[in-house]
């Protein structure tokens, strides 16, 4: 569905559907300048970012900038403009992503909001906004609520599908994400689907897939906004298996195309401190973290701190971390994981549990299960803490994602509760996972197996 825009024009225009590869624009229609003969014009700042938002994929900062700031000035005009708040609203989603500034997603929900007010019925754009809102805040049920709602109007409209996938992920539904993943790949293809396809590969634990898969999104993309998200995935994915140096050579690659890639100076960093370069190292986090810290690099630097003896500079992150929870509380986003990992490791452990309940019993997920499970560890609770640990690292339960901070966590509960065996298997896994996965757990790993009993000759296999 799409309608024509509604400002007064001195000539005759051309409308384009504006899409990376022909699709629908948000149910809108880009307008660009008049040309005369042979190829249009190169599309302006503001088309490259409305493009980009309306299929899903990251725009770049300067682009964002000059959407919203068209968008605005065109509702100052015609407030009445569904189709423009939807836009604005996505674009202010994205920016909240981008700068990891929890402030610009109270100002998208008003912008959605104000769509949907305008328009009540049929307006599936601006509840992919709220949508694509609420994962970004983390609350996935009212993501997988206005992603449902979407699809009902619009059900071949592809867009829809990632957000359905990634509430679904974040609750915890692994098989369904399989399952719309299935349907989106019927419906389209291309380098955000492909980039789609590896994020669920590597939760199956299917690793050599999703990084093919990333290779061809990286080849495939357009911009370069674009371009560099998928290598900061792909470093990512390097990084999880323990390729240090390729994972330094797709964050680096990643940073050099966008400077604003922020995942990617922090990727820089991580590896950069496992290759002992650590002056480079406290750059590049420093780079990441700049004007408004993502809470999750924050944690990693002030456990780099730690790890080099630094207190008062961890102290000093991890005080930062607490206010940047509250920050983006403040406006509607759910930080509650990442601030349970901080309280299970550097504070209060019966706190972390408390929050970390709360957060399973609202949205089960592998990622909550592994962190429940270290925090209920944490606090003394070893035989309760064991189930979370093995639904995160069993691939049977919906852990298959190969995480070397699970195996650890799941090795230390094991240790505590002198199953000797197991904890010996799973810490040997997390140290050929990724040999430098942390640099606070990694010697607590390398300590662990040596204080280890040795399994007697008459034990069974399970002790081994």
């Amino acid at each position: 569905m799409t309608d024509k825009p509604r400002e007064p024009r001195r000539r005759v225009r051309r409308a384009l559907i504006a899409s990376t590869a022909g699709c629908a624009v948000l149910g809108g229609v880009l307008v660009l300048l008049p040309w005369e003969e042979g190829a249009p014009p190169a599309p302006t700042p503001a088309g490259r970012a409305l493009a980009a938002v309306s299929n899903g994929v990251p725009a770049a900062l300067p682009d964002l900038t000059a959407l919203t700031k068209e968008r605005e000035r065109h509702l100052k005009r015609h407030p009445q403009d569904a189709q423009a708040w939807a836009v604005l609203g996505a674009a202010r989603v994205e920016q909240g992503l981008r700068l990891a500034d929890p402030a610009y997603w109270s100002r998208a929900e008003k912008a959605l909001r104000t769509s949907l007010t305008v328009q009540p019925r049929g307006n599936a754009p601006a509840m992919r906004g709220l949508a694509a809102l609420a994962n970004a805040r983390r609350d996935f049920a009212e993501a997988r609520e206005w992603a449902e709602a979407a699809r009902k109007l619009e059900p071949g409209r592809w867009t829809t599908y990632p957000l359905l996938i990634e509430a679904a992920v974040g609750l915890g539904e692994d098989e369904v994400a399989g399952k719309l993943l299935e349907k989106l790949k019927e419906l389209r293809s291309g380098p955000a689907v492909m980039a789609r396809a590896a994020a669920v590969y590597r939760d199956k634990g299917w690793r050599e897939d999703a990084a093919a898969k990333l290779a061809d999104a990286v080849s495939a993309a357009g911009e370069p906004a674009e371009r560099a998200a998928y290598l900061e995935r792909a470093g990512q994915l390097a990084w999880e298996r323990g390729d240090r140096e390729d994972a330094l050579r797709h964050f680096q690659e990643a940073v050099r195309i966008d400077p604003d890639q922020r995942a990617a100076q922090a990727g820089q960093g991580r590896a950069l401190a496992s290759l002992g370069r650590t002056t480079e190292a406290l750059s590049a986090y420093r780079a990441a973290l700049a004007r408004h810290p993502r809470p999750e690099y924050v944690l990693e630097l002030g456990e780099l701190y730690e790890s080099l003896g630094l207190k008062e500079a961890a102290r000093v992150q991890y005080g930062v971390l607490q206010e940047r929870v509250r920050a983006a509380a403040a406006h509607g986003a759910d930080e509650e994981v990442v601030l349970g990992r901080y309280e299970a490791d550097h504070g209060d452990a019966k706190a972390a549990v408390g929050r970390l309940r709360e957060e399973w019993m609202r949205q089960p997920s592998t990622e909550v299960a592994d962190a429940l499970g270290w925090a209920l560890h944490r606090a003394g609770n070893d035989e309760e803490a064991l189930p979370y640990a093995v639904r995160a690292t069993e691939g049977t339960q919906g852990g298959g994602v190969r995480s070397a901070l699970y195996a650890f966590h799941r090795g230390m509960i094991e240790r505590s509760l002198n199953q000797y065996g197991p904890a010996r298997r799973h810490l040997k896994e997390a140290l050929q996972i990724n040999p430098w996965f942390s640099p606070l757990h990694v010697p607590q790993a390398k300590a662990a197996l040596t204080h280890l009993p040795e399994p007697s000759a008459q034990a069974g296999p399970e002790s081994h």
